[in-house]
């Protein structure tokens, strides 16, 4: 059990390493399309090959794919919508979207980004006895973007470079906890709960990348996106295949 809180705590980690990064050295618009795009390949794959197609695995074909799924997509839309219309809008955005917006609710936000992927991190350990590499990899990779782009909008807006590092803190120690839940909540599950969990997560994940991620490297970058995001989910797709 301890293993899966340590396992969300560091796919996590790249969400302080980023905006470290971003405080040490500013990165530009187009990079950080780039670096977008890579991380929604890379996402993309896990919720192909560690998501979905193991929940339809799990599930031993009875069904219950396509619903968890579309709950996962509504359940993250609304909470999305209501945390927008509370100041969260714009809390990925890179270009200082952030300063309208509560500190509260660009909180809230952020933490319900990463909840499914952590939540399923803990499932994975209690399912194989470790983590799956694929998956904690492409949870660490496409953090990195997230908090690219968030620390350069939050810091734009005005906040502290303190204040940013305890939200990125924040976030880590609630991704682990969230690990940790996948792990004890399910532990005993059938294999049709489980496979609902996977399919929730992937619709969620879904959901935030085409809301969030890759429109905004879109903007960033432009059409090149397309390439890089393809190498992503290449890349994704190789450690899955290795492991």
């Amino acid at each position: 059990m301890a293993e899966s809180l340590g396992w969300g705590i560091l796919a996590s980690s790249s969400l302080v390493l980023g905006g470290l990064l971003v405080m040490r050295w500013p990165i530009g618009p187009r990079l950080l399309g780039l670096v977008m795009a890579f991380g929604s390949g890379v996402l993309i794959s896990a919720v192909s090959f560690e998501l979905v197609q193991e929940a339809f695995d799990t599930s031993a074909r009875q069904g219950g794919v396509g619903a968890g799924l579309l709950a996962g997509s509504v359940t993250f839309f609304a909470g999305d919508w209501l945390i927008d219309r509370a100041g969260g809008h714009g809390r990925k955005r890179s270009g200082g979207a952030q300063a309208g917006g509560t500190g509260l609710a660009i909180v809230l936000g952020i933490v319900l980004d990463g909840i499914p992927e952590s939540f399923v991190l803990g499932l994975t350990v209690l399912q194989q006895g470790t983590v799956s590499a694929a998956f904690l990899v492409a949870v660490f990779l496409s953090n990195l973007p997230e908090a690219v782009a968030a620390t350069s909008g939050l810091l734009q807006s005005g906040w502290a470079r303190g204040r940013v590092l305890g939200l990125w803190l924040l976030v880590m120690a609630v991704s682990g906890l969230s690990a940790l839940a996948g792990y004890a909540l399910l532990d005993g599950a059938s294999p049709t709960t489980i496979a609902f969990v996977l399919s929730f997560a992937g619709g969620a994940i879904l959901t935030m990348l085409a809301d969030t991620m890759m429109p905004e490297a879109f903007e960033q970058e432009g059409r090149l996106v397309g390439i890089v995001t393809t190498v992503g989910f290449a890349l994704a797709f190789a450690i899955s295949a290795l492991e």
